[in-house]
Formats: structure tokens, sequence, C-alpha cells
């Protein structure tokens, strides 16, 4: 069993490490990048594939969460055991850190390079089109609901068998394309940390809101799923028992 913990902790920190530094990194070395920068479709895509290739990568291991939202909201419907979601929680955020830490290193050996926002999530003053706290804390709840809303459908008996990190991926994708301009989109909570840490000063202020909204959102979405897909479980275990009754 401490085997198992170690592979699933260890497929979670590396999922999380890969995203963080994917998709941030696209934000911070190319979204920019003078004359070829990729901009917002470029970076939501970077986040999209992160999670797509890494979901073919380990999520047979541990799930696949990289994400301590999608950890809660797959607790909330029922798909997460209670001794596995703290401990993905702190995988997942040390994955994160580590990523921003080697990011920080990688982009810091441009000359003349100025860290800025450093690809962490804000409101207000902070967010990248000056959206309010409040509006900041809608789209945050909204898109993780819908998040986890998508990845517990598509991972449902019933769905394609082996395509659900396409259209998860594709979600997030979407979710980006989204909200780049209002927060320059958490739904993660690991994935907002690490960078904040690095950015500091009124980032870290700020972190309590991709903290407490993505983390209702989920929680909101893993328990409408759960309502949505347990009654067809349950009729086709009804079925099955009373075709081998007979």
């Amino acid at each position: 069993m401490k085997g198992d913990l170690g592979r699933r902790l260890t497929a979670e920190f590396f999922g999380t490490f890969w995203l963080t530094f994917g998709g941030c990194g696209a934000a911070v070395l190319a979204a920019a990048f003078p004359g070829l920068g990729i901009g917002f479709l470029g970076v939501a895509l970077a986040f999209g594939l992160t999670v797509l290739t890494m979901a073919y990568a380990v999520g047979h291991i541990s799930g696949g969460h990289f994400n301590p939202a999608v950890t809660l909201g797959l607790w909330s419907a029922g798909r997460c055991a209670n001794h596995h979601v703290l401990p993905y929680m702190a995988a997942q955020v040390a994955g994160a850190i580590a990523a921003a830490g080697m990011l920080w290193m990688i982009a810091s050996g441009q000359p003349g390079w100025v860290p800025g926002g450093f690809a962490s999530n804000g409101y207000g003053e902070l967010s990248p089109g000056k959206y309010s706290m409040e509006a900041a804390f809608a789209v945050e709840v909204v898109l993780t609901f819908f998040f986890v809303f998508i990845i517990i459908g598509t991972t449902s008996k019933g769905a394609a068998v082996g395509f659900a990190g396409i259209p998860i991926g594709l979600a997030l994708t979407l979710i980006h394309l989204i909200s780049i301009p209002v927060t320059n989109t958490s739904v993660n909570p690991a994935r907002s940390t690490g960078p904040a840490l690095f950015a500091g000063g009124e980032y870290l202020g700020q972190l309590w809101l991709f903290w407490v909204a993505p983390l209702a959102g989920a929680f909101l979405g893993g328990a409408l799923a759960r309502w949505q897909y347990e009654p067809a479980a349950v009729a086709e275990e009804q079925v099955i028992s009373k075709v081998e009754a007979r």
C-alpha cells in the first residue's frame, strides 16, 4: 500500500510540475516573444496539452488529477479515497512550486529579464483586464465547476473508453481562452501557488481567491456529477443482477 501511494504521489508531482512548467512557461517565455509570440491562444493550448499528455503518461497510475480542486471534486463525487485527498494535494503543490522554481531559473537567464507577474493569477489591478474581485471569483467557480463535471462525465461508465484525456485537455484549453483576460486563469490552486510564491507581494495577498473559488466550484461540480451519473450506474447494475439471476 505504501509503495502504491508513493507511485501515485510521484505521478501527481510530475503531472502538476508539467502542467505548471508547460502552461506558465508558455506564458512567461513564449507568449510575447518578439515577432513570434504565441499569445493567449498559444498559452491556452499549452495548458490543455500538458493535461492531455500527462493524462496518458501517468493518469493510469494516480487518476491524473494534477490539481487540488480536481482532487476535491472527485472526492465529492465519490471517486477519490479519503486517505488520498491531502497527500495528493501536497504532492500537487510541491510539483507546482518546483516547476515555478525551474521556470524562474530559466527565465532569469535572459539579460534584462523582468519577472512582472510571472504568470500569476490576480484580480483588480493584477487582473490582465482589470476585472473586479467579484468577477474573478465568479469565473473561477463556474469554470472549475464545469471542468470537474467534464472530467467525471468523460471518465464515467458509458463514455468512450481510453479517450477521456482528449476532451479534458480541450476543456482546459477552452477554459483558458475564456478567462485569461479575467484572472490569467487558475482553476487550479497548485498552479496558482507556485508562480505567486516567486512573484510575491500583492500576488501572494490575492492567492486566497485562487484556492477558495476553485475548491468551491470543484466541490459543487463533483456533487452534481455524482447525482447526475449515479442513477445510470445503479440502473446498469440492476439490469446485470437480473440477467445473472436468470
